[in-house]
This record gives C-alpha cells, sequence and structure tokens, in this order.
C-alpha cells in the first residue's frame, strides 16, 4: 500500500515538474509571435489587443467551470475596484510595455529581463515594506543584474542606442508587473486566484480595446489573416493554457519547484529565436543567461515548502508568479 502511494506521489511531482516547464516555455513563445507579426506590419496596440479580446473568451470558460464546482463569495465595490487596477497593472500596462520593447531587442534579452520579476518583487519589499533581504540573496541580486548586463551588450552591439530604449521598456513591464503581484496577494486569498485572473484580464481587454480604438478604431478589423492565427495561437497556446499548467504546477509541486522550472523558459526563448527569427546565440548571451538562472535558482532555493491545499483539485488558492505579459 505504501509502494502504491509512493508511485502516485512520484508520478504527481514528476507531472507537475513537466506541467511547470511546458507552461514556462509556452508563455516564453509570446515573443516570438509578436516578432512574428511586427513582421506583417502590425503594432503593439492592435497586438495587445486582439490578444486579450481572444484570450477573454476562454478565461471566461475557465470561471464558468469553476462556479460551477464551487459557490464564490460576491465582490464588493472596493474589490472591483482593486481588481480592475491590478489589471491594469498586471496585464495592461505590463504587456504594453513589453510588446514595445520587444521592437527594439532580442526576444533572448526580453525573456531574461522579465525572468528577473522575483527580484524586483524582492527589492520593492525592501525598500517599501521593510523587509529584511539576507546576505545569500543580495549575491543573487547582484549576480541576476550582472547576467542581464552581459546579455545586454550583445543587444547592444547589434542595435545601439535602441537597445537602450527596449531594455528600459522591457524593465518596466517587470516592474509593473512585480507590482501587480505584491498587490494580487491579499486578492488571491480574498476572491481566489481565478476569478482575479479572469476578472483582471478583462479589465485588461478592456483597456486594450479602448486603446487599440484612440489609435485607429477599425485597426483589429484590418490586420492580415497571419496576425489573426498568430494572435489566436497567443491567446490560447501561448497565454490561457500555460496560466492552467502553472496553476496547476503550483499546485501539485509548490512555488518554488515551478520557479525553478521557470528557468526552461530563457533557454527555450534563446533557441526559438535563433531557429525561427534568426537572431544570433553567442557565449557572450549563453554566459550571462547561465548568471541570471543561477541568481534565480539561489533565490527559490530558500524559499520553504508551500503549504498543500486540502484539495489537489482546487484551483482558487494558487497563486502564478508566472508573467502572462
Amino acid at each position: 500500500m505504501q509502494s502504491v502511494s509512493e508511485a502516485h506521489h512520484h508520478r504527481r511531482y514528476l507531472y507537475g515538474i513537466l506541467m511547470a516547464g511546458v507552461g514556462s516555455m509556452l508563455f516564453s513563445g509570446k515573443a516570438i509571435l509578436i516578432k512574428l507579426a511586427f513582421g506583417y506590419g502590425a503594432n503593439s496596440e492592435t497586438l495587445l489587443a486582439l490578444r486579450m479580446l481572444m484570450a477573454l473568451p476562454m478565461f471566461w470558460a475557465i470561471y464558468w467551470w469553476e462556479s460551477r464546482r464551487k459557490v464564490m463569495s460576491p465582490l464588493t465595490w472596493l474589490d472591483r475596484f482593486k481588481v480592475f487596477f491590478l489589471g491594469f497593472l498586471g496585464y495592461f500596462l505590463s504587456s504594453y510595455l513589453d510588446f514595445l520593447g520587444l521592437q527594439y531587442i532580442s526576444v533572448g534579452l526580453e525573456r531574461i529581463v522579465l525572468y528577473l520579476t522575483p527580484t524586483i518583487v524582492l527589492l520593492i519589499s525592501y525598500f517599501v515594506l521593510h523587509k529584511t533581504i539576507s546576505r545569500l540573496q543580495w549575491y543573487a541580486l547582484a549576480v541576476g543584474y550582472l547576467g542581464v548586463f552581459i546579455v545586454f551588450i550583445q543587444d547592444a552591439s547589434s542595435t545601439g542606442i535602441s537597445a537602450w530604449l527596449g531594455m528600459i521598456l522591457v524593465f518596466g513591464s517587470a516592474c509593473s508587473y512585480a507590482i501587480y503581484m505584491i498587490g494580487s496577494g491579499e486578492m488571491v486569498q480574498r476572491i481566489g486566484s481565478v476569478r482575479l485572473v479572469v476578472y483582471a484580464s478583462t479589465a485588461s481587454a478592456v483597456l486594450s480595446l479602448i486603446q487599440s480604438s484612440f489609435y485607429n478604431p477599425s485597426a483589429i478589423f484590418e490586420q492580415a489573416k497571419t496576425i489573426y492565427w498568430l494572435s489566436l495561437l497567443n491567446a490560447g497556446f501561448c497565454t490561457v493554457i500555460p496560466m492552467l499548467l502553472v496553476m496547476i504546477a503550483i499546485n501539485r509541486i509548490g512555488s518554488p519547484l515551478v520557479a525553478q522550472a521557470g528557468i526552461l523558459g530563457p533557454v527555450s526563448t534563446i533557441f526559438l529565436g535563433y531557429f525561427i527569427l534568426s537572431e544570433p546565440i553567442t557565449w557572450i548571451q549563453i554566459s550571462g543567461m547561465s548568471l541570471v538562472m543561477a541568481a534565480m535558482w539561489l533565490l527559490v532555493r530558500k524559499d520553504s515548502p508551500r503549504k498543500k491545499s486540502s484539495s489537489p483539485n482546487e484551483l482558487d488558492d494558487l497563486d502564478s508568479t508566472e508573467p502572462l505579459n
């Protein structure tokens, strides 16, 4: 009986690692699709609106499924305002800055900068929330940012001053998502992560549609057919599906292990950028990426194990730290 239980636990662990790794790689594929869409003449505003509008029915299908499984408490107007603001920060502003930045830097540098999001959370917690940071964490921060600077050298050597603009925009995206992560902690406990993601993504869809209409009211209806297919892939396979995979993986193996499996994201992005976009891979880039991944590993290995949920199928107590941008 014990061996059966151990075998089940082992399979659950392996499936969790697999889902976390696949989810991270799918999230990272977003940058590849956006770069391809730029090649067909689409702008950031239109691509963001198409992505969120196409993802919205999928998110609400998940919400409908969850609402059938459990009763959800009503939201106050203050809760709605907080969720809308979190949607603005985490899904609209963060994604928009990221899309803008991708016009100037490689997908490899973009993913590595976004991978620094936990370090930004740590720094905000230290300077704003006055939480302590251990000496090991300071070392990890220094190593991580050194790695990003090394990878940045690769982009700057080929694109010049525009690389600075691209990195600043993507770093701003990571900062926006970091603030979202800090602010969403209380709301996840109050309304559940599924409902938070669905409501926040709805707010982002509305904001992105307003923004796209402001730039060009008919743009989302006038794109090449390839743009719509790329946006659909982005919405389904690089937004909704990986979100579900990461959330389930957190439930099975906990956030620290999911964060470690997320290392596959930057690695896969760099190689996909090479094979699909013909972006160069150099030893400088690999060295910088290795430093960033080592830094993130140092940060997450000190995390305490996540307390298991009483129900293995419960999604509402989860908090995905993988950026949807």
